[in-house]
């Protein structure tokens, strides 16, 4: 893995200093997070590399995970599509076990952090340990991933109980903030630039993965990559390959797998291999999680890429194309707002025909192409590299960390 100093040559050799520093302020301060799943989604991901370097910047950076059964996670889920807005009945059965599955997880977990950071829905209910002796003084903050703009209000209010009683709450965007009693505080998610996913590659890996997977490299490539999940409107990126095939030839990837907490993703891979039908352009790919490399270089090797997400609390899969120069046609949701201005850095449509059009437009004008992945790549250098995700994360770790009842700091 990269070592904090080898940013740099990317992010500038004081930004990493001042990372240094402030890292300094959190010495004898532990900070615990605690998910859902080590593997699969942008969560696991981003924990993955920046557990690492806060610990090598001096932070004692540990990481927790919760337990849970397949009932547990498909209950979770339908807690999570809730939020997105979708309209879901949630029986009063599955939020009792919900909160059975909280307390076992209550009883197991050492909250040994200083600040404790909780991620997501399914651990949100660990705030409750800050009743019991001995952790009243621990800051505990909430860190929501999804977009919850539109959210079920049965499952919101649910949820809301919970949420009052964190010190904080953190949200990708501010399209996705609500009537809180706590503050919140807007961090956007990132990419790391040097991870096996986002690192430069040689032709040679990029064509070997093409040949791997028998995809033409002579022909243009539309490509997906994200969780089978219906959220990702896989099914529609279908449409758009059909109407965009009418008038330039093209092939299509579709690229993803699965998370340990999302027990309808080999559902979804199956209705989308049946959608898929005997297309011989059609490439559904089910990667393993340690498949990085792979997801690069098909990244790399693409025309143009496609984040046809109904709903999305941000979609790291359109910063890593973006950095990778590629013209990217998009949803206009939830955080994909932050990362691509409609004609400048990207394209936005909600639509399949007006994302068929985009995609024909773009295939058929490399230059355009070029000049939107140009943009696209100084966008993702300024507003969403690890960076500056670590020195937010420092930031916010330093005001919970060292605010008590005598001494309030704010920090900007």
């Amino acid at each position: 893995m990269a070592s904090i100093n080898d940013y740099k040559s990317i992010a500038g050799e004081e930004i990493i200093e001042e990372i240094q520093k402030l890292a300094s302020f959190l010495k004898g301060k532990i900070i615990q997070n605690i998910n859902s799943t080590s593997v699969g989604g942008g969560v696991a991901e981003i924990l993955a590399r920046m557990i690492p370097l806060l610990k090598e910047t001096g932070v004692d950076a540990r990481w927790d995970l919760i337990k849970g059964d397949g009932k547990f996670f498909e209950i979770t889920k339908k807690i999570h599509n809730a939020l997105h807005g979708m309209n879901i009945d949630i029986p009063e059965q599955d939020f009792k076990y919900f909160t059975e599955v909280t307390e076992r997880n209550l009883k197991e977990i050492n909250f040994n952090g200083d600040v404790v950071f909780i991620h997501d829905p399914q651990p949100i209910g660990l705030i409750q340990v800050k009743k019991r002796p001995g952790h009243k003084d621990k800051k505990f903050i909430w860190r929501c991933h999804i977009d919850i703009s539109n959210a079920n209000a049965r499952a919101f209010n649910f949820l809301k109980k919970f949420i009052d009683n964190y010190d904080y709450s953190v949200f990708s965007s501010p399209l996705f903030s609500k009537k809180l009693t706590i503050p919140q505080v807007l961090i956007s998610p990132s990419i790391d630039p040097l991870s096996d996913k986002n690192k430069e590659l040689s032709p040679e890996t990029i064509s070997g993965v093409l040949e791997k997977f028998k995809i033409d490299p002579s022909r243009n490539i539309v490509t997906q990559i994200s969780r089978f999940d219906r959220l990702k409107d896989p099914l529609g990126v279908i449409d758009v390959y059909r109407l965009v095939k009418k008038y330039v030839d093209c092939q299509l990837v579709l690229a993803g797998g699965g998370a340990t907490d999302d027990p309808e993703g080999m559902e979804v891979y199956k209705e989308v291999v049946e959608k898929a039908g005997d297309d011989k352009d059609i490439f559904v790919l089910n990667l393993p999680p340690e498949s990085n490399i792979e997801i690069n270089a098909l990244q790399r090797a693409s025309t143009v890429i496609l984040q046809k997400s109904i709903k999305e609390g941000f979609g790291l899969t359109v910063s890593e194309s973006l950095w990778k120069s590629k013209p990217v046609v998009a949803s206009g949701v939830g955080g994909i707002f932050l990362q691509i201005t409609h004609g400048r850095s990207g394209l936005l449509s909600k639509t399949i025909e007006g994302t068929a059009l985009y995609v024909k437009q773009l295939l058929q004008n490399a230059s355009y192409a070029a000049e939107l992945g140009k943009n696209a790549r100084e966008h993702v250098r300024h507003n969403f590299l690890i960076t500056r995700h670590l020195r937010d994360y420092i930031l916010l770790f330093i005001k919970a960390g060292l605010e008590t009842r005598e001494n309030t700091i704010f920090l900007e």
